[in-house]
């Protein structure tokens, strides 16, 4: 009843502090009780974090759940020195949860290796476009394996393109590599052409180990299997018979792998075996050398009946040319003979010429007509027939 009536006797400004004070009392309740369930939770984890702390992330849209979960993960790991704003920073670069948890997995997996890998690095690396969990085991299999790989060096291979895991795998376990491979090739074969023309088919399988130095700026499988492919078709190609080649294959290995055809590459070639090595079937044409020599015989009988044909062709053009000839000479003899009696004439009208001239060389003409007609033949003679 006192009560009542001393709330009774309060001036209005005295009741709005009332209120006022009972909504911070409401609101820092509700605060603490939203968090209160996290703050225990990383407080019995040893993972401790303040209410500031919570509240900050709350005020800066970040999942507070979230991020001490991810501080829990560290420390039962044995990284306190994580704070929880080296794990806000990495989630507002992009808002997203994964980046978070990739980065600190992969923290947590350097330091149960005892790599000196921090936390800055990790982060820098994954929004650069790295594999950071990959990178992480790539340098842990090249620590256990004794072989020199620095971080730098690590991170650079990986934001080259190249897999840095399956790259450091590969320095310790070497690889095989068909030459050719079974796609680029309808035989699955390498075609070689020894001196006496036989065709030989070959498959060699090279073995080969990342070469740590070169992976940045080094060649690609597909370098070595063109190398090699080049080099055993010139060293089959430079031997005598195919069966030299039958008979000692690894001598066609040892000469190209002594070419030195890993330079410049990302890998070092271990060994070059000769798989398979056999002479080429009848319906795929074994004897190249024949087959070439009969198309080049058969081609140099197309030129020279080519050749004939054009000298024929040449020959009926110039008979044609010389008949023509005759027969222009021939008109021009009869011109002639037509001239005569034109200036016979004019002998006769200049007085340069008598009557009995020209009996005498009537004369003289029948003589002579006379004269061939008796030298004639039985045959040719017209007389007779």
């Amino acid at each position: 009843m006192d009560m009542i009536m001393l709330a009774a006797g309060m001036k209005p400004l005295a009741w709005v502090g009332v209120i006022i004070l009972g909504i911070i009392c409401l609101t820092i309740v509700f605060v603490f009780g939203s968090f209160i369930k996290i703050y225990i939770q990383a407080l019995s984890s040893g993972a401790r974090v303040t209410f500031f702390d919570l509240i900050g992330m709350s005020l800066r849209r970040v999942p507070s759940q979230l991020i001490v979960s991810a501080r829990i993960s560290a420390v039962q790991a044995g990284i306190e020195a994580l704070s929880t704003r080296a794990l806000e920073s990495v989630f507002l670069v992009r808002r997203d949860p994964g980046d978070m948890m990739t980065c600190v997995s992969a923290l947590i997996i350097a330091h149960k290796a005892n790599l000196p890998l921090n936390f800055a690095e990790l982060q820098a690396h994954h929004f650069a476009g790295g594999h950071v969990i990959d990178l992480v085991k790539a340098m842990i299999v090249s620590h256990r394996a004794k072989i020199a790989l620095t971080l730098d060096v690590a991170r650079a291979i990986d934001l080259a393109g190249r897999d840095i895991l399956d790259a450091v795998q590969t320095t310790v376990k070497p690889k095989i590599i068909d030459c050719p491979i079974s796609e680029s090739s309808s035989t699955g074969m390498l075609d070689a052409v020894a001196k006496d023309g036989i065709r030989l088919l070959v498959k060699a399988r090279v073995t080969v180990r990342s070469n740590i130095n070169q992976l940045v700026r080094g060649a690609t499988e597909d370098t070595i299997i063109a190398r090699v492919g080049q080099g055993i078709v010139s060293a089959i190609g430079s031997s005598t018979t195919y069966k030299d080649v039958l008979e000692n294959p690894d001598r066609i290995s040892k000469k190209v792998l002594s070419s030195g055809l890993d330079a410049q590459t990302a890998f070092e070639i271990v060994s070059i075996d000769i798989a398979d090595v056999s002479v080429a079937s009848v319906r795929d044409v074994a004897n190249v050398g024949a087959l070439l020599e009969t198309e080049r015989a058969e081609a140099d009988k197309q030129m020279r009946q080519a050749e004939a044909e054009g000298r024929r062709a040449m020959a009926v053009a110039r008979e044609q040319e010389m008949k023509a000839l005759v027969q222009e000479n021939q008109a021009k003899v009869v011109l002639a003979e037509a001239e005569v009696p034109k200036a016979m004439a004019d002998a006769f009208r200049s007085g340069n010429l008598g009557i009995m001239d020209y009996y005498r060389m009537k004369n003289i003409r029948a003589d002579t007509g006379m004269r061939e007609s008796i030298g004639r033949s039985d045959e040719d003679n017209p007389i007779k027939k």
